[in-house]
């Protein structure tokens, strides 16, 4: 869930000269190209924090093009959970886990005051806890959107293990082609062990057009990447099983919408993950 209002925001600049991603650390075990017909159930839910929502409310909106995922916003989408008022999303994520129904205990606990809608089965499809995270994007410019990139905890251990890599969101606001401004960090949740540190960086790049966006982490650090640079390293990492979700989110001013506005729709391309080359198995 987007934290708009509740996160320390800073105003950075891209470092010239930075850090370039050296992929030759890891071990690809995660790859997507979006090449079928549909989104592979081995690999993705089609669904949005389903525990704590309905499924009609919860229900991924998209089509696939060749090699590229479009995420859509329709006229007639429901909001996802009334009591989060009109926020609609369209989203995939690589694991879930909840309580019972009626139980506080479910992935990505966003208010406390949530309880299960509707109980989940536990599916870890793709859940590192440590390595490289990556996805090539292309952000929509409607003041109303935001197209994310996460990685969430599954809190099936325990509801502490709930911090958040946030790897990208693209507001539609901050995307242009004189620049735009990505929001990336850590957000601590109910994680004790973290501190929330978001930060704003200014960005010389249309981000309406194709490109990538990347985290890599371990239990003490974790470093993000725009297309290969380094742009920011935050001192803190998680180190428990972790849920990769990328989602569009529409932040709609009422319920009254105009059709003729819709589909509102992001693109997400090639989507990767490594884990470290220090856990080859001799």
């Amino acid at each position: 869930m987007p934290d708009r209002d509740d996160v320390r925001v800073l105003a950075l600049a891209l470092p010239e000269g930075g850090d370039r991603l050296d992929r030759s650390r890891y071990d690809l075990e995660f790859a997507e190209d979006f090449t079928g017909t549909e989104v592979d159930p081995r690999r993705w839910m089609a669904h949005y924090l389903p525990q704590w929502t309905t499924p009609d409310r919860s229900a991924a909106r998209y089509d696939l093009l060749p090699g590229v995922l479009r995420l859509r916003i329709d006229a007639d989408q429901p909001a996802w959970r009334p009591d989060d008022g009109e926020l609609r999303v369209s989203n995939l994520q690589t694991g879930s886990f909840s309580g019972e129904v009626g139980s506080d205990r479910g992935t990505h606990r966003h208010r406390p005051d949530l309880r299960v809608a509707t109980a989940v089965p536990t599916r870890r499809l793709y859940t590192p806890s440590s390595g490289l995270v990556e996805a090539r994007l292309r952000a929509v410019p409607d003041p109303t959107c935001m197209i994310a990139l996460w990685l969430v905890g599954l809190e099936e251990a325990a509801p502490e293990q709930s911090g958040e890599i946030c790897i990208a969101e693209l507001y539609g606001h901050a995307v242009g082609p004189d620049g735009s401004t990505v929001r990336l960090g850590v957000k601590a949740h109910h994680d004790p062990g973290l501190v929330t540190d978001m930060a704003d960086v200014a960005l010389d790049l249309d981000a309406g057009d194709w490109h990538s966006y990347a985290a890599a982490w371990d239990a003490g650090e974790t470093r993000f990447y725009v297309d290969d640079e380094l742009v920011r390293v935050v001192p803190q990492g998680l180190a428990y099983p972790l849920v990769l979700m990328v989602d569009l989110f529409e932040f709609p001013v009422g319920a009254d919408r105009d059709p003729a506005a819709y589909p509102k729709a992001a693109e997400v391309g090639p989507v990767r993950g490594y884990r470290p080359a220090s856990d080859r198995q001799a």
